[in-house]
């Protein structure tokens, strides 16, 4: 078994290309079969794999989640953060807060179109920590 921590910069409320960095990893790990499992330690980000090729479809999932999940919904309580507090919190809970891939002759065996995401819930800049752990 092996094991990283990734320490990744967000801007803010966007997705973010991790693919890179988790397949460097696992390269790295000369793990030729087996699974590729990811884990985010934050309660207002989430991870997930969705399509890479067209950002139009980053917008569109962020677009759809705002609607979802609208900050400032008068309903919540906990805005100790403001008004996208616990909107973050709700958003979080509606996606991954972990990921299993598996990896096939040293790779991870992701489809032609799949990429791996931070999804940062939050208006403001966050430095996020996934862990990585492979097993093979």
């Amino acid at each position: 078994m092996k094991q990283t921590t990734l320490s990744i910069s967000t801007p803010g409320r966007n997705l973010t290309e991790i693919t890179g960095q988790v397949a460097a990893f696992v390269a790295e790990s000369h793990v030729q079969q087996g699974l590729c499992h990811l884990f985010i330690r934050h309660t207002s980000a989430s991870l997930m794999i969705n399509e890479n090729a067209d950002p139009d479809v980053q917008r569109d999932l962020e677009t759809f989640l705002g609607d979802l999940v609208p900050d400032g919904d008068p309903r919540y309580v906990h805005t100790a953060e403001g008004p996208d507090d616990m909107p973050a919190h709700v958003r979080a809970l509606l996606t991954h807060t972990d990921l299993t891939i598996p990896i096939s002759d040293g790779r991870l065996a992701l489809g032609t179109w799949q990429g791996i995401f931070l999804w940062e819930h939050r208006h403001r800049p966050h430095h996020r920590k996934v862990v990585i752990t492979l097993q093979g």
